[in-house]
């Protein structure tokens, strides 16, 4: 059974559950932003998940299932896992972390 990382319910950091706090805990396991990145631009089936960040199937699968427990990600019949519209709007928030990062990265090897 997945432990549920849920607003409202402890999380690390926690006891009072504050959406802030679920989601950094949901955000800090690992494996779970390298499942949203990957899922960035189009649906993946499983397999090429598993493939693509090179996890376990049995982290993977607990991965998958805390994200879509909290509707950031979804599995569509026909063409795989795919990021909801709240995973979406999560990515879109991500993304200037990202750009920062790549500028400290550009920083820190200038010296």
């Amino acid at each position: 059974m997945v432990k549920s990382v849920l607003p409202g319910k402890p999380a690390r950091g926690s006891r009072t559950g504050r959406p802030i706090m679920a989601l950094l805990d949901l955000l800090g396991r690992r494996w779970t932003l390298r499942i949203v990145w990957e899922l960035r631009e189009e649906p993946r089936r499983f397999r090429e998940l598993q493939d693509l960040i090179g996890a376990s199937p049995t982290i993977v699968n607990a991965r998958l299932a805390e994200l879509r427990e909290a509707r950031l990600v979804e599995l569509d019949a026909e063409s795989g896992y795919r990021l909801t519209p709240l995973g979406r709007e999560l990515l879109r928030l991500l993304l200037p972390l990202h750009h920062w990062s790549e500028k400290w990265a550009k920083a820190l090897a200038a010296g």
